[in-house]
């Protein structure tokens, strides 16, 4: 059965016009951060292609949503044409015969490179050889700073490590801060972790074998631990976290790069900075990257159909489409076109928006834990950092023991 259409999808149709020849529908997550990018893109797309008619389904809430979704809809033979994934559930979109490989409508472009797809960020979504999505947003982990807040407590620099981070706390709250600081455990996928286990150059999992049952993982259960614990920070859902942070509630915020757009929308009448990601005892080594891609998962037999859902896909990834994701976001447009000419000055003059550029030399694979359990994975490592975070977690080394032994025990049997 399918979803009820949202608020987007209803302002997109504003640019539907009259009945038209071709009809497609979408799928995309998180509407507070790219209803607003659609509602750019629609009016380009339909100057451009008047004979195709989009839908939106009603968004994801987040990737793991997106993923439950798709997965619900290919059993019930009512998936949308294109669904865009967090590029860590590509895979599983594959594996299930979900996706569709694009090679066949690629090797039917004449430039197709010259365009901005160069194989450096097609390789995000390729697979076995052959392409099955064209990244549509990238992001990092950066730091949010109220520069208001900041000055007030009498910090001169920005930290470069977490105990840095910690220190700072204690002067905000000298300084009447309540809430110094809000650290992203809860984004989807346990992204933070992994920027964690990446910042030493570790990944989280090998093959079909846990990675953080080393030093590597201890080390980032106690960063955690350390920073929960010295700054006192709140179990604020991402919801709260943002507005809290845009209200002036919040002196310094660890989130994904995709909020930019939307904290400088709605934040109050204080200076914003971001900075470069901290480290644990230097600068990270690597960071993993979050997004996602547009992936064409149509069941439809129809070639016409295909064709416009290819059209679409291409023009939302392209130039014009890959710019609007950085001007209405925060997101890194994995586009050489829209990078080096449509945004030639664009990060000159919007500063919050280029610190994740500055980090793209990290960029490391965001992994997805493999198997048919993935998804229950990501939820039990949820739980597990949540339990450190509300005070029920207090012993690192029994925490790691127990959470590598049951993460095992969830992924499939011998390595890949």
């Amino acid at each position: 059965m399918k979803r009820l259409l949202s608020a987007a999808a209803v302002a997109a149709g504003l640019y539907a016009g009259p009945a038209l020849a071709v009809d497609i529908e979408v799928g995309y997550p998180y509407s507070h951060l790219f209803d607003v990018t659609f509602e750019k893109v629609m009016k380009d797309f339909k100057k451009a292609h008047p004979d195709i008619n989009v839908t939106f389904r009603a968004t994801y809430e987040n990737y793991e949503d997106g993923t439950n979704t798709v997965l619900r809809e290919s059993v019930a033979n009512s998936l949308p044409d294109i669904s865009m994934q967090g590029l860590n559930r590509q895979r599983l979109m594959v594996e299930k015969g979900i996706a569709h490989s694009l090679e066949p409508y690629i090797a039917k472009e004449a430039d197709f490179e010259k365009e901005g797809y160069h194989q450096a960020m097609l390789s995000l979504s390729t697979f076995d050889g052959k392409v099955y999505g064209l990244p549509f947003a990238v992001s990092l982990p950066v730091g949010y700073y109220n520069m208001d807040l900041v000055k007030k407590a009498g910090v001169k620099k920005l930290p470069a490590t977490w105990n840095e981070v910690v220190d700072m706390c204690g002067k905000l709250k000298a300084a009447g801060v309540q809430n110094p600081m809000f650290w992203g455990w809860n984004i989807t996928g346990n992204w933070f972790m992994q920027a964690l286990m990446w910042s030493q150059d570790t990944p989280i999992v090998k093959g079909n074998e846990v990675n953080f049952n080393g030093p590597a993982g201890l080390k980032s259960l106690e960063t955690m631990k350390k920073i929960f614990r010295g700054c006192e920070m709140k179990n604020l859902t991402y919801k709260e976290a943002l507005a809290s942070f845009s209200a002036g509630q919040i002196a310094m915020m660890f989130w994904s790069t995709s909020a930019v757009g939307s904290v400088e929308r709605s934040k109050g009448d204080f200076e914003l900075k971001t900075n470069e990601f901290p480290g644990i005892d230097a600068a990270p080594k690597g960071l993993p990257a979050g997004g996602n891609a547009a992936m064409l998962v149509s069941q439809s037999k129809d070639p016409a159909r295909l064709e416009a859902a290819w059209k679409f896909l291409k023009f939302i990834t392209s130039g014009v489409g890959a710019a609007a994701v950085a001007e209405t976001t925060g997101y890194m447009p994995p586009n050489k076109a829209a990078n080096e000419i449509i945004l030639a000055d664009f990060y000159k003059n919007n500063p919050a928006k280029a610190t994740a550029v500055r980090q793209l030399p990290l960029l490391r694979d965001w992994i997805a834990y493999p198997g048919d359990k993935g998804l229950a994975v990501t939820k039990v490592i949820y739980d597990a950092i949540e339990g450190i975070v509300i005070g029920d977690n207090d012993d690192m080394k029994e925490l790691q023991e127990e959470l590598s032994e049951e993460v095992q025990s969830m992924l499939p049997k011998g390595s890949s």
